[in-house]
């Protein structure tokens, strides 16, 4: 665990909207790794999920921003509120990074489930238009990795993935909102000069690896672990040393 219990920094107004950073006991100039939660993007989860990761990254020297968002169940939560939370939630670590010695030329961005989706959808922000949620990004991270993530949205859709989970954190199906479709979905390709990882397991029956990828799949790798959906938060997990190898590679 850390020496000190994380900060916490409000990127808004609304009590959903804020982070957790985490910080090594000592170092300047520290390396950033960015985690998001997932939950099906559903007001039934929170952040606190990540703490048992964020304590293992702050243990190798990382500084970890653990956010919150505004979710599905909650007013401003889903389409677009989600997306804009995300963004917002990044982008404020310029706004620390001087105060807290903060080293945003490497930041990774990690996210489990629905936060894989989210954080794969971060990495291409540079690429959506002026006006759409997310747009016109400040922090860019170098890598983004989905633990078991949901990408392809419009096959989620139509296989009522999670109960439906997909249909509500868009606001309608496919047919209803093929628009909100395009700008929520990873698009296979970031923004210059960023890995894109989906790390998932063939064990894993809450989001199946069919969803775990944009058809086509375009720059995406993938990485292939023991374990089911759940195998990814465990910090002793073989799931999360694949996630580990791979932030410890771009470092």
């Amino acid at each position: 665990m850390p020496d000190q219990s994380p900060a916490t920094i409000s990127y808004g107004a609304d009590p959903s909207q804020f982070g957790e950073l985490w910080l090594p006991s000592a170092g300047a100039s520290v390396p950033v790794v960015i985690l998001i939660h997932g939950g099906f993007w559903r007001s039934t989860f929170g952040l606190d999920l990540m703490d048992p990761l964020a304590a293992d990254l702050v243990t190798r020297g990382y500084a970890v921003w653990n956010i919150e968002y505004r979710r599905v169940g909650q007013s401003g939560g889903g389409y677009p509120g989600t997306l804009d939370d995300v963004a917002a939630a990044i982008d404020m670590l310029a706004t620390v990074a001087e105060q807290y010695s903060l080293d945003l030329a490497s930041a990774a961005v990690v996210g489990h489930s629905a936060g894989g989706h989210l954080a794969l959808w971060s990495a291409g922000r540079g690429q959506l238009a002026d006006g759409q949620p997310g747009s016109n990004p400040v922090v860019r991270p170098r890598l983004a990795i989905g633990q078991g993530p949901v990408v392809d949205l419009r096959a989620g859709d139509a296989a009522g993935l999670g109960g439906g989970a997909v249909t509500d954190f868009i606001g309608g199906s496919f047919d209803q909102f093929p628009d909100r479709y395009e700008v929520a979905t990873p698009s296979g390709t970031a923004d210059a000069d960023v890995a894109l990882v989906a790390v998932r397991s063939a064990d894993d029956d809450i989001v199946p690896v069919q969803f775990t990828v944009p058809d086509p799949p375009g720059d995406f790798d993938t990485v292939d672990v023991p374990g089911d959906h759940f195998a990814h938060i465990d910090a002793g997990s073989q799931a999360w040393r694949a996630v580990i190898d791979l932030i410890e590679a771009e470092r």
